[in-house]
């Protein structure tokens, strides 16, 4: 779902940077689907050797230490072995290092120079600019279950009063208050259109992401969860929250998040799901495979292949626990057809090993496994509190046509008689007016979020908190 696809971007832009040479800083450039990202290389030799660090400043990543570096006959090269990324390239007589970066078995071309490169600014129109109309206060609060500290901010329609509010809880993947991404900052529209609109909205850095502690790497859904509950219990500290209008707003994997916060907790007042889930996260992927393998030109003959590979893959992660037991399973599973994967997925100059390696090292941690096994819909049962959920029916990460039925149908089983389900017409999983719907259209729009989302969100809001 949106974050399966944005951890991808994640991983590459938290190892882009790294292949420089000699000592120094070097800088590059990558382009993402229409986005800049900024990367910079600090080398230094020692008696040790050579030793590096990385910065992503369009990120806010700084410091990043590289786990090799080594320069030898004009050959740099740089290596993070905890994701799978290695830079080689040759310094050449122009004093710039040319080069490509591979990473989970793919290669990009990355070349490196001494000159300092500008951020190329993009059109946002939606985004709000200081001053705002509303106060807005940099905050911290504690999860104590597992003793860290999340920063954010709270913005409230004035200084003093009390207010009805709203948490935003991002999809999946390290991400920041905003929701950063795309060159997109969709909480922060989000937040600043529902402030003007009389609604109080706290906002925050995932755990172990820019401002905020924590582990993200080793934590699951479930873990996320914690962190949105400490982020309530924050509020119902401060004398400017309606303690009785508490609210929770999820997007993507956040849609999964807030179901179980507010099955746990009877002061949460309504829900928001924003492209959330309503069937198994396997389900979701084959999905989602299927929707942007097809719009992207994949051949239907391949596309089955892939389906059945996944279909069977996914099947084992529900039915086997043991992790060593899984791993040897699906080794061996992938080894059987070995003749078909290589015109599929493949990369060039990798072997079957690689490629399985390279899976197992995407499929066996704690997030994925509990994202693929874990079904929505048992929780969504349990919600009393009145939900909103809208997707759009373009959205080719978490479809609509399936999702939107399935949390209807668990709501409505659940009891639930304060339920809306829409599916909103044009838009895609980021809620923008599109053309295809693919991920890969979403830095070229120049919307951040569909107006027509907005007001369906605000205005459902006003109506059950007034």
């Amino acid at each position: 779902m949106k974050k399966h696809l944005f951890i991808g971007l994640y991983l590459i832009v938290a190892t882009l940077v790294y292949g420089q040479d000699i000592t120094g800083d070097w800088n590059g450039a990558f382009n993402m689907q229409g986005t800049q990202l900024r990367l910079v290389l600090h080398i230094t030799k020692s008696l040790d050797g050579y030793s590096a660090t990385m910065d992503s400043p369009d990120q806010g990543a700084m410091g990043i230490p590289m786990s090799k570096t080594t320069f030898e006959n004009s050959m740099l090269t740089v290596e993070l072995n905890a994701i799978n990324f290695e830079y080689i390239g040759k310094l050449d007589s122009t004093g710039n290092v040319i080069g490509n970066f591979k990473q989970a078995g793919l290669s990009f071309p990355l070349n490196l120079s001494r000159k300092v490169i500008e951020k190329v600014e993009i059109k946002r129109p939606q985004e709000p600019v200081k001053p705002y109309p509303y106060y807005s206060e940099e905050v911290t609060f504690e999860n104590s279950k597992e003793n860290i500290t999340l920063a954010g901010t709270l913005t409230l329609p004035k200084k003093v009063g009390k207010f009805p509010v709203v948490v935003l809880i991002t999809g999946s993947g390290p991400q920041n208050r905003d929701e950063e991404i795309m060159g997109h900052k969709p909480f922060l529209v989000l937040s600043d259109y529902l402030t003007r609109n009389g609604i109080g909205v706290l906002r925050y850095d995932d755990r172990g992401s820019f401002a905020s502690k924590g582990n993200f790497a080793k934590s699951t859904t479930f873990d996320f969860a914690t962190d949105v509950e400490s982020a309530v219990s924050y509020l119902k500290t401060r004398k400017e929250i309606d303690l009785k209008h508490i609210g929770l707003i999820g997007h993507s994997e956040g849609g999964i998040i807030a179901p179980l916060v507010a099955a746990n907790d009877k002061d949460i007042s309504f829900i928001v799901l924003l492209a959330g889930t309503g069937v198994s996260g396997g389900d979701i992927l084959l999905l989602q495979q299927e929707l942007i393998g097809r719009g992207s030109g994949m051949k239907e003959e391949d596309l089955k292949i892939v389906a059945e590979l996944n279909s069977n893959i996914y099947k084992f992660i529900k039915e086997i626990n043991d992790t060593v037991t899984l791993k040897n399973k699906i080794t061996d599973y992938m080894l059987t057809k070995s003749k078909v994967l290589p015109k599929l997925s493949i990369p060039e100059g990798s072997t079957m090993n690689d490629f399985i390696d390279m899976q197992l090292k995407q499929l066996i941690n704690p997030w994925m496994l509990n994202f693929i096994r874990y079904n929505p819909a048992i929780v969504l049962e349990k919600v009393k509190c009145p939900v909103l959920a809208i997707n759009g029916d373009k959205d080719t990460q978490v479809p609509s046509k399936v999702n939107i039925p399935a949390i209807k149908e668990a709501l409505k089983k659940g009891g639930n008689r304060e339920s809306t389900c829409k599916e909103l017409p044009g838009l895609n999983h980021l809620f923008q007016e599109c053309k295809t719907g693919l991920p890969k259209e979403y830095a070229e729009i120049e919307q951040t979020i569909s107006p027509v989302a907005l007001d369906v969100i605000t205005t459902w809001i006003k109506e059950i908190i007034k």
